[in-house]
C-alpha cells in the first residue's frame, strides 16, 4: 500500500528545488502548485542555462504544451544534464498525437533520455506507444484498446512509468500498476490541471525514488485536493483558486479518509 502523506511531509520538509521547462499557458499554474505543496519552483527555458539549472535540482519536469524546435533543445541539454547527476526527468506528453512535431518530439526525448515518468491522457499516452487515437487540441476524444494494457506495455518497453489521467488515474511501471480514484469532474473543465498534475509528479518524484509510488502518490492527493476543492467551489473559476488553498492545507487525515488507490 502506498503511503502518500509520508512522500508530501518528505517534501514540505526537504523543500526540493523543481526545474520545469513548460507550457507557457499553464506556466504561472505549474509554479503555484509546485509551491502549494512544498517544494521551490524555477522555470528555465533558455538552453544557455537550463542545464545548468538541472544540474542542481532535485527533479526536472518537461512539458510540450507549447513546443517549439529551440525548446526541444533545450529539454534535451536540461535532460542529459539531469541524468548525469541522477535527477529524475518527467515528460508531460501535452497535445502528443495531435501534430507530427508534437509526437515525433515526445518519442525523440523518450529515445534519448532516461525518463522517470511519462504523463499523459489516454490518448497522448495512445499515441506515443504507437496505438490507434484520437487526439484533438490536448484532448483525448478516444482510444482503440484498454489504456491500463497499453500503458503497461508501454512502460515495460521504455522502463520508465507511466502515468495516465482521467476518469480514473493509472500509474504503473509494467509490473505494478495502481489505479486512483481520487478527483472531481470540475478538474477537467480548468485549464492546467493537467499540467499541475505533472508538476505533482515531479515533487513527489524529488523525494520519492520509486516513480510508480511516487507518481501513484502524487495523483492521488492532487485528486483529494480537488474533491475537497470542488465541495466549496460555485465554478470553474472559484474551483481554480480553492484547489491551491486545498493542496496547501492537505493532511494525513484526509488523505487516509478519502484516499482510493488499488493495485492491479
Amino acid at each position: 500500500m502506498i503511503r502518500p502523506y509520508e512522500i508530501l511531509k518528505r517534501i514540505r520538509e526537504e523543500k526540493p528545488l523543481i526545474h520545469h521547462i513548460t507550457n507557457w499557458v499553464t506556466i504561472y499554474d505549474c509554479a503555484s502548485i509546485t509551491r502549494s505543496f512544498g517544494a521551490l519552483p524555477v522555470m528555465a527555458h533558455a538552453i544557455e542555462e537550463s542545464s545548468d539549472m538541472a544540474a542542481v535540482s532535485s527533479a526536472l519536469v518537461l512539458n510540450i504544451g507549447t513546443l517549439t524546435p529551440k525548446l526541444v533543445k533545450s529539454m534535451l541539454a536540461a535532460g542529459r544534464k539531469a541524468n548525469s547527476k541522477g535527477v529524475p526527468v518527467i515528460l508531460d506528453a501535452v497535445g502528443a498525437g495531435a501534430t507530427k512535431l508534437r509526437t515525433e518530439s515526445t518519442l525523440a526525448l523518450m529515445k534519448k533520455l532516461r525518463i522517470a515518468v511519462v504523463k499523459g491522457n489516454a490518448g497522448e499516452i495512445a499515441s506515443v506507444a504507437g496505438a490507434k487515437s484520437i487526439v484533438r487540441g490536448v484532448e483525448s476524444m478516444g482510444v482503440e484498446g484498454d489504456a491500463k494494457s497499453i500503458a503497461e506495455k508501454l512502460a515495460r518497453k521504455t522502463h520508465s512509468t507511466i502515468a495516465v489521467t482521467g476518469k480514473e488515474d493509472i500509474a504503473t511501471d509494467g509490473k505494478r500498476t495502481y489505479l486512483i480514484g481520487n478527483g472531481h469532474p470540475l478538474m477537467g473543465e480548468v485549464v492546467g490541471t493537467g499540467c499541475m498534475a505533472g508538476s505533482a509528479i515531479g515533487a513527489f518524484c524529488s523525494v520519492e525514488k520509486d516513480s510508480a509510488i511516487a507518481a501513484a502518490s502524487a495523483l492521488a492527493c492532487f485528486g483529494i485536493a480537488g474533491e475537497l476543492a470542488a465541495a466549496r467551489a460555485r465554478g470553474p473559476g472559484s474551483f481554480r483558486e480553492i484547489l491551491h488553498d486545498e493542496v496547501y492545507c492537505l493532511d494525513g487525515k484526509a488523505i487516509a479518509s478519502r484516499m482510493r488507490v488499488s493495485e492491479l
